[in-house]
């Protein structure tokens, strides 16, 4: 019996409730709808049952993998068959501190955290009312769109360190946001549980109506009828992706089953049939295609894993994982990691 086997027996026996299943097809979580088994996915509902399964897993010398949603990943055909990955989908504790501020644990949906805001007549996070991640995801990456950011409203993020098994609180500041990335991303063993977030006090109708008015321009511009996952690449400084990809004739470029969209260049979608070589496939030519022709480096949004992904305690970044409460991590923690 190896680590891995031994770490999902004393889980299963330690948390007879949790859900954990082995061999998981990631295509059942993934946005993409692409992507073969990982070794072993569990779903804990709270910080208690996740600190329990990765002091566990740290026992046995392993690091999971932390996901919300999976609206940026792009899992590899064959599987992750020595992951374990841990899912925060059931976290969505979501409350009122007081008159300004919102309190979400990661695996509340992005939607939902803008629509609790509007029910409260709190104003800032209409921009994220049609984006399908997570608040761990979202602050992770720094999740944006139509002029705002996560980095616009996030007042703190709660995080847990697995190396070290500790909560930690990290205020705005300390976050090393930027476009599309945070100081998380640098740090191995960070997985974000919770953020809060400072909103102002606005009117309710004209917040609806703003969320309205975002929502439809994204269902007229975006490919939302078919699994994709978001913008395939970064907004290279001072030009558009999808301008740049369009100019270069690729709108309706195939390979097997992905395709750039014929809807918003931006976007690679699974037409139906698409493995995850597809998807990679085709976005290496649009990249090569774009760089010869236009002389830009197009640089992959989507997280790319590949099938012998595997995270130690020493990896040197920890793309998907997110951190929650007793103590701001230290400017050390966060050397080089910031703008």
């Amino acid at each position: 019996m190896d680590a891995l086997d031994s770490a999902v027996k004393e889980i299963r026996e330690t948390l007879p409730g949790l859900p954990l299943s082995e061999e998981e097809p990631m295509a059942k979580h993934s946005s993409f709808r692409i992507g073969g088994p990982v070794r072993a996915f569990a779903v804990p509902e709270d910080v208690t049952s996740f600190s329990r399964i990765t002091h566990i897993l740290k026992k046995h010398k392993l690091m999971p993998m932390v996901v919300g949603n999976c609206t940026n990943i792009l899992f590899p055909d064959e599987g992750l068959k020595d992951l374990f990955i841990i899912s925060t989908e059931r976290m969505t504790r979501m409350f009122l501190l007081d008159d300004s501020r919102i309190y979400a644990e990661a695996g509340v949906s992005l939607s939902k955290l803008a629509s609790f805001s509007c029910q409260h007549s709190l104003a800032g996070l209409e921009f994220a009312s049609g984006i399908p991640g997570t608040v761990g995801g979202g602050v992770l990456m720094n999740a944006g769109a139509y002029g705002g950011e996560m980095k616009d409203v996030v007042e703190s993020v709660v995080s847990y360190y697995l190396p070290e098994q500790k909560l930690y609180e990290t205020p705005l500041e300390n976050c090393g946001f930027g476009y599309r990335k945070s100081a998380f991303q640098t740090m191995a063993g960070c997985a974000i549980v919770s953020a809060v977030f400072r909103l102002e006090k606005g009117d309710r109708d004209e917040i609806a109506a703003k969320m309205k008015e975002l929502n439809e321009r994204r269902r007229e511009k975006q490919p939302l009828d078919l699994p994709s996952a978001g913008s395939a690449f970064k907004r290279p400084e001072g030009y558009f992706a999808a301008k740049l990809i369009e100019e270069c004739g690729l709108k309706g470029y195939t390979t097997g089953g992905a395709m750039v969209s014929e809807k918003h260049a931006g976007f690679v979608v699974n037409t139906g049939n698409a493995c995850s070589h597809d998807v990679y496939d085709l976005m290496m030519h649009v990249r090569n295609t774009v760089w010869q022709m236009k002389g830009i480096e197009l640089v992959p949004e989507i997280v790319i894993l590949p099938p012998d992904y595997k995270l130690t305690d020493d990896s040197p970044s920890a793309p998907l994982h997110i951190i929650s409460g007793s103590g701001p991590l230290s400017e050390a923690d966060f050397s080089g990691a910031k703008e």
